[in-house]
């Protein structure tokens, strides 16, 4: 008996820690287009998915910056982002946004054509994240990936061409993880957002030598 109940401190101490399950983000986001009617504000869709809720916020403002947009688009559909994220970063306990925000609107057809592209490639992404080897407690989680999006949503928002999808990608993996509690996912997402920051490093570095080469020729 002591044998087993030291095997199972063993793997209480091992797990990541328990919590009430809730309902899955693509739950959420099909439950919000099935009610969507004439336009929904963006302070409607935080209001449903709960103030307390940087997870399906990050995901969903994320997933706004990876549609094929025109150039320019991400300056500003990059702003919810950097706003939320920041927050988490110094810890705050519920998502605020500038009224400026919260005002605008999408029609129901509109939102209804993000969350048919979204919600399918989240329910693959949940069929194989789950709750598991998550390195923080309690609310550290939260600010460390806060931290990250916010450096990831500073590079959204640089009017790069093609220089939005693989930060957002990386925010939007960084979001599912803090829903899901799962230290892989986590994992996988810091990687991609490493690499989507050297990407557009090497984009702007690219940019700037091919200037100053171009200025150099023509003095």
């Amino acid at each position: 008996m002591q044998g087993q109940d030291n095997q199972t401190d063993a793997g209480e101490f091992d797990a990541a820690p328990k919590r009430r399950r809730g309902r899955r983000l693509s739950t959420i986001f099909a439950q919000l287009a099935r009610d969507a009617k004439g336009s929904i504000s963006i302070g409607d869709i935080r209001d449903t998915l709960g103030k307390r809720s940087f997870a399906p916020l990050l995901v969903l403002f994320a997933a706004f910056n990876m549609l094929p947009l025109p150039p320019g688009a991400s300056a500003v559909l990059g702003l919810p982002l950097l706003i939320v994220a920041a927050q988490m970063a110094f810890g705050s306990n519920r998502a605020w946004l500038p009224t400026f925000i919260t005002q605008r609107s999408l029609s129901a057809e509109q939102f209804r054509t993000v969350t048919d592209w979204v919600i399918p490639r989240l329910v693959r992404l949940e069929q194989v994240v789950r709750p598991r080897y998550w390195p923080f407690w309690r609310k550290r989680g939260d600010r460390v990936i806060g931290i990250i999006a916010l450096i990831l949503s500073v590079s959204i928002t640089l009017p790069i061409p093609f220089g939005n999808w693989l930060p957002a990608f990386a925010t939007a993996l960084l979001g599912l993880a803090l829903s899901e509690r799962d230290g892989i996912l986590f994992a996988v997402g810091s990687v991609v957002g490493v690499a989507s920051l050297a990407v557009v490093c090497a984009v702007v570095g690219g940019a700037g030598f091919a200037t100053h080469a171009f200025l150099a020729w023509l003095g």
